[in-house]
């Protein structure tokens, strides 16, 4: 039986960050609030490394970055830095080895997508890689290989999982539209062509053939269409920043049976509504798009707008649990 057979999403998940430095203890909140969809937890506040775009940088293979002052560059050979953010990603593994002994089920892992990777690295001449086309094209290779051991690795730790790939890709359409600014600021890099943009990500998700994959962005205009075309089976977005105008390629993505990781709980904090509040702007998208409201159980997984780095430990516990509760508000009343 494969991984995926008669796979189901979980009703509700997180995004990927938490607040805090405790491997151990970010584990444990995460596996205890969300017992049908976990996460491996980031924690960036502990230092470069552990931030999104060090985390990743540590993944790839055969390619190598270190921190300067004004970011993250590639280098020739793994230093301190790089060794530092694979330390600490072995160590979010451990803890979560520990706290999901026995667990089966979807089980989600979140990294860089090539294009935001592009965005942030530097090259040694300080301009980003997105500045060079074969530049971007290796770091994409290397992304893809790095992704691959991964996955094993979290299937090895946790044989009873279902690995949903989340690739986060908030400079996306910054890169779509040539706005991500080169070195001094004064100019932006050109725009890459979308087939380019999409088949780059198609061969990276491809590295999860068969499985689940996601797309994160905490950006406005999420390219909801193109992602589908590039593999994504799942679309994860701030529900916040949904206009109208995006009503026929979310009626489309859903009749697709793309899954919407809808971000309706606050990521930082500040007060909760009641569960039912979280997801009201949800079941009005259901009836402005004319959607039968039993779709919403089979359609939908809550999360936080975004990640939780930013709010307290208190809050972050309580914030997941708000999806959880949410998404059941969804399932027992859909109308």
């Amino acid at each position: 039986m494969s991984e995926n057979s008669e796979f189901r999403f979980g009703p509700a998940t997180g995004v990927g960050s938490m607040p805090g430095g405790d491997a151990r203890e970010a584990a444990k909140t995460v596996t205890g609030s969300l017992e049908d969809f976990p996460f491996l937890a980031e924690l960036p506040a502990r230092g470069p490394g552990a931030d999104m775009i060090g985390r990743t940088a540590g993944m790839l293979v055969e390619l190598y970055a270190r921190v300067e002052p004004s970011g993250w560059r590639i280098g020739d050979r793994p230093g301190r830095d790089t060794k530092r953010a694979r330390s600490w990603l072995r160590e979010d593994l451990d803890a979560l080895e520990e706290f999901t002994q026995g667990y089966e089920g979807p089980l989600k892992v979140q990294a860089v997508g090539p294009w935001t990777l592009a965005a942030a690295l530097e090259l040694k001449n300080g301009e980003a890689v997105l500045s060079d086309t074969g530049a971007c094209r290796d770091l994409a290779g290397s992304l893809a290989e790095g992704l691959r051991l991964h996955l094993d690795e979290v299937r090895r730790r946790v044989p009873g999982a279902q690995v949903v790939l989340q690739l986060d890709e908030p400079s996306l359409i910054a890169v779509l539209r040539g706005q991500v600014r080169t070195a001094s600021g004064y100019r932006t890099h050109r725009a890459v062509d979308r087939q380019v943009v999409e088949a780059t990500l198609r061969n990276v998700i491809g590295v999860h053939e068969g499985g689940q994959n996601v797309v994160h962005s905490c950006a406005p205009d999420v390219p909801f269409a193109l992602l589908r075309r590039a593999g994504a089976t799942a679309i994860s977005f701030d529900f916040s920043l949904l206009t109208e105008r995006d009503d026929d390629v979310i009626g489309e993505a859903v009749e697709g049976g793309t899954r919407l990781f809808t971000g309706v709980v606050p990521g930082v904090d500040g007060p909760l509504s009641d569960p039912a509040g979280s997801v009201m702007g949800v079941r009005t998208l259901w009836r402005r798009l004319g959607l039968q409201p039993g779709l919403l159980a089979k359609a939908v997984t809550v999360t936080p707008s975004c990640g939780l780095a930013g709010a307290s430990p208190d809050y972050a516990r309580k914030a997941l649990a708000q999806c959880v509760r949410a998404a059941r508000s969804l399932a027992d009343n859909p109308e």
